[in-house]
């Protein structure tokens, strides 16, 4: 099995409501063995455009345990409260 990621481009609209979000997305990655990798703010835009100025990675062990977590019920109920708080991107990858 191949190691897939979540890739996250945001930009905060409430930080409030984002460090919410942030502190309770932990506990819904944890039960998909998932790690976060990177949580970042960007510091240039090197070639081309990019509109955001965070982004996150989270490595999962394989794209059926990303797809669980994006799906399961613990996440989705915190869709609401990403959406107030942030501008988010999330894309897929796997390796």
């Amino acid at each position: 099995m191949n190691n897939a990621y979540i890739i996250g481009h945001i930009t905060v609209k409430d930080q409030k409501k984002w460090s919410e979000y942030r502190n309770k997305v932990p506990a819904t990655l944890d039960p998909w063995g998932a790690k976060v990798i990177l949580r970042g703010k960007l510091f240039s835009v090197l070639s081309g455009n990019h509109m955001h100025t965070d982004t996150v990675i989270i490595r999962f062990t394989n794209i059926g345990a990303l797809n669980n977590w994006y799906s399961s019920p613990e996440y989705q109920l915190l869709i609401p409260l990403r959406q107030e708080a942030a501008e988010v991107d999330l894309l897929s990858y796997e390796e």
